[in-house]
């Protein structure tokens, strides 16, 4: 008697809770590679596996090679293993049904696979049995992105909500983010965004054998996440107006801008910024299952010559002028992605976390994607390596140079500072809602000499790289330095306020016991958080809806000695209003609960135009969002909101509000989301 099947069962359940990818699904196969899964076959009588042939075919991509890992042939009694690494054994079988074990190797493809068998025969028809979406294993040791400990996998691959930092170097805020990488369709959104890539259009086949390489496919994703040249995802704008889309502050998640790109048939989301990009490809590694978390520069520069030094000018009276190509940013955001390089080192030397930035600033080798760079070799100044290393490392390291430019434009230069940039690198905690300092795994102590000589290196070795851009510029010839005769300290009397005026004092303290007779110059501008100066404001900043900060500069010359030049500057952070958010600390999945938005309008103004918006991944189906009536001067608002989750777990609401006078105040909160006792936890009711 033949040996035919009637009927597959593909626990998909079971094998995706046993691959933690049942908050994906549980209605189709989300697998880990290098991980066995289990398929029950019922059959016309027993499996005799000694003289019964069983073979099974698996294939990713439009043209599946098993010389390229594409595609895998494997079964009994006549193989147990394919070329391309995959393997079956028998857990089980009765008179009528059999259970097998299959595995496939550590570094197979990620992507949507077929699965087929054939029965009786290599030449017999092959019967197709089930599709299967295969991810990255950071659970398994011999997957490049394997991380060993358990609290970590849990933060950087399963925790679906974040907090980004932002601010400046001083006044470090925090934004909550929704990642949302375990909704439903985000996996077939990160698979579109791989077969969308430029490399993937030009040559499929190349594109989908490397996608065996998460150095690949996280380079891959650095670039399709900007809209830079090819189909990405986001667009970038740093300044108003934002009419057209979505200003960048008023996004809380990623799952809606995935959304929204896949379903615009790919055109660009408008619009996003540093941390919306970083954020956005930190849930598309996470849901690919390549260990990913959010990183925060603060005072970061952005070197355009790669010479590893920030030009900074600055007019005789204190103004800065918009034309300076380098530039330093009060913060910037980037990812760092958890995986192996064996490209680099054959002794692990630069295994660990990478940088991988999709921010589009530079090209890298023709296209707008930065990384994977260790921050190892960033480090230890090894910027010979790939990828990107003198970028980055001058982002985190690079000397500030400051120069006064005199009415009739010759410049002077008035100091070096060697320790500004790069302040206070940050991520969010493993299993916490605090700011975790990581500035020592990048650079060592400012001032030390361990530091000048990786700089030192980091120069000599960028050197010895063959840029495919500008060479860098040559070093300013070096003056000498002034004895300091006079130092200035600007200070804040007052908390900043967005609304209100900004009260500073400037101190001037001189060596000098005689009188000392000086011209002060005192200016302030808007300045966008990239470092690009906007307008000068003085105290008009009510109007600053789009700026991050005002940059007020001090410029002091001694009236007998107009040589005598002295200068200092400060980034002032105007703080937000409060908006708070209150609900119950747990709730049933599927149960209707009520969230409290409340606002408190300490300004002079009434304030119109005003909306409150919600999100949450897990908690709400998009963005829930209400018109309120305008509120007065001293006015207190009052909104009760109401949700029902779909998702149990942890889950964070996030509430922002708006209004003419300014935009996206958030306020956040947790809810622990319980199964319900009536059904199952992955039930739902009609």
């Amino acid at each position: 008697m033949e040996l035919d099947i009637t009927k597959l069962e593909p626990h998909f359940e079971r094998n995706n809770t046993e691959h933690r990818t049942d908050e994906i699904s549980v209605n189709r196969l989300m697998l880990r590679r290098g991980q066995r899964f289990q398929l029950t076959l019922s059959t016309t009588r027993k499996v005799q596996p000694e003289t019964d042939t069983v073979l099974i075919t698996v294939e990713t991509g439009p043209s599946p090679s098993e010389s390229k890992g594409t595609r895998s042939v494997f079964g009994f009694p006549l193989r147990l293993g394919g070329k391309g690494g995959w393997k079956v054994e028998l857990v089980e079988s009765s008179s009528s049904s059999f259970t097998m074990g299959i595995t496939s190797p550590a570094d197979a493809c990620v992507g949507s696979y077929t699965l087929s068998i054939r029965l009786g025969s290599e030449n017999a028809v092959p019967q197709q049995l089930t599709n299967l979406v295969l991810l990255f294993n950071p659970w398994c040791e011999e997957d490049w992105v394997y991380l060993p400990q358990e609290a970590e996998r849990q933060e950087y691959v399963m925790a679906e909500q974040g907090i980004i930092y932002t601010g400046t170097r001083h006044y470090i805020g925090a934004r909550d983010w929704n990642y949302g990488q375990f909704e439903e369709d985000v996996v077939d959104i990160c698979m579109k965004l791989l077969d969308m890539n430029p490399k993937c259009l030009a040559d499929p086949a190349e594109d989908f054998s490397a996608r065996c390489n998460p150095i690949y496919v996280g380079r891959v994703v650095s670039a399709m996440i900007n809209s830079n040249g090819d189909h990405g995802i986001l667009a970038g704008r740093w300044q108003t107006p934002y009419t057209d889309g979505v200003a960048p502050t008023h996004w809380d998640g990623s799952v809606a801008i995935l959304q929204r790109w896949f379903s615009s048939n790919f055109r660009p989301v408008k619009y996003g910024q540093c941390w919306v990009f970083a954020a956005v490809m930190c849930t598309v590694l996470r849901c690919l299952g390549i260990p990913c978390r959010v990183v925060t520069n603060f005072h970061s520069a952005h070197d355009t010559d790669k010479s590893l030094t920030i030009d900074e000018y600055y007019s005789d009276n204190g103004l800065q002028p918009k034309e300076s190509p380098d530039s330093v940013w009060n913060f910037h955001v980037w990812v760092e992605g958890w995986m192996k390089r064996p490209d680099l080192s054959k002794n692990s030397a630069y295994d660990g976390w990478q940088v991988l930035d999709p921010t589009p600033q530079e090209k890298s080798e023709g296209v707008f994607c930065c990384g994977p760079c260790p921050v190892k070799a960033v480090l230890e100044g090894h910027t010979n390596l790939k990828y990107d290393i003198p970028f980055v490392f001058a982002e985190v390291n690079a000397d500030q140079v400051t120069w006064i430019v005199q009415s009739n434009g010759s410049k002077e230069r008035l100091h070096t500072d060697t320790r500004q940039i790069g302040q206070n690198i940050s991520t969010k905690a493993v299993g916490a809602d605090r700011r975790e300092d990581i500035t020592a795994s990048y650079k060592y102590p400012e001032g030390s000499q361990r530091e000048r000589r990786v700089f030192e290196e980091a120069v000599k070795r960028g050197k010895m790289t063959k840029w495919s851009g500008a060479l860098p510029a040559p070093e300013p010839p070096q003056v000498p330095q002034k004895p300091p005769k006079v130092t200035l300290e600007l200070t804040e009397t007052s908390v900043a306020i967005n609304g209100k005026d900004l009260e500073l004092c400037l101190t001037l303290s001189s060596e000098h016991s005689a009188p000392w007779e000086l011209s002060v110059h005192l200016i302030a501008q808007a300045m966008r958080y990239t470092g690009v100066p906007d307008c000068q404001v003085w105290s008009h900043v009510e109007n600053m809806l789009d700026n991050a900060s005002v940059k007020v500069s001090a410029v002091v010359r001694g009236k007998q000695h107009p040589g005598e030049v002295y200068f200092t500057d400060e980034d002032i952070t105007l703080q937000s209003l409060k908006l708070n958010i209150e609900t119950q600390e747990s709730c049933e999945q599927y149960s209707e609960i009520s969230a409290l938005i409340t606002f408190h309008n300490r300004l002079s103004v009434t304030l119109t135009n005003c909306s409150i918006s919600l999100t949450g991944s897990g908690l709400l189906f998009g963005t829930m969002e209400t018109k309120v009536p305008d509120v007065d001067p001293g006015e207190h608002l009052f909104v009760p909101m109401h949700i029902r989750p779909y998702r149990t777990g942890l889950k964070k609401l996030v509430a922002d509000f708006d209004c003419s006078a300014f935009r996206d105040i958030k306020a956040s909160c947790t809810l622990n989301v319980k199964p319900p006792r009536w059904a199952g936890v992955h039930d739902k009711p009609l």
